[in-house]
């Protein structure tokens, strides 16, 4: 029999600092095993949602790359099970130009009772800083 728990601060926490350490250090598989099997991840409300945890790798597998110099960051504004928002935010280099970008974001997550997402939502906005001269 599987022990069911319902999303806490804390467990919302450790899930929010290790989808940033997948983000960070590039690893795909981390992220995607982040997520349920019948997930779904919405980059943004009007996208079609990446489905499945083979989506969400697909997903990964994509996003960081190009990117160098990656952090992200994170703040719980509110939990309320099986519920999380956070604000969120992350910078990286594009490797093919050298332009800084800084995203801020929010995400509406929803969690299975074993603390995997089922359901990621995110809005954000993106603010890119092109190189200096000479520094390509």
């Amino acid at each position: 029999m599987a022990i069911r728990m319902t999303i806490t601060h804390e467990a919302a926490e450790l899930w929010l600092t290790k989808y940033g350490q997948a983000w960070e250090t590039r690893a795909p598989q981390l992220a995607a095993d982040l997520f349920a099997e019948d997930c779904r991840y919405f980059e943004t409300p009007f996208s079609e949602p990446a489905t499945g945890r083979d989506g969400v790798l697909k997903y990964w597998q994509a996003v960081p790359e190009g990117q160098t110099d990656i952090t992200f960051r994170h703040r719980i504004l509110a939990v309320q099970a099986p519920t999380v928002i956070a604000h969120w935010n992350a910078s990286f280099t594009r490797t093919a130009n050298g332009t800084r970008v800084k995203l801020d974001g929010v995400f509406v997550l929803e969690f299975t009772g074993e603390c995997q997402c089922r359901t990621l939502r995110e809005w954000w906005h993106r603010e890119e800083e092109p190189p200096s001269p000479g520094e390509t």
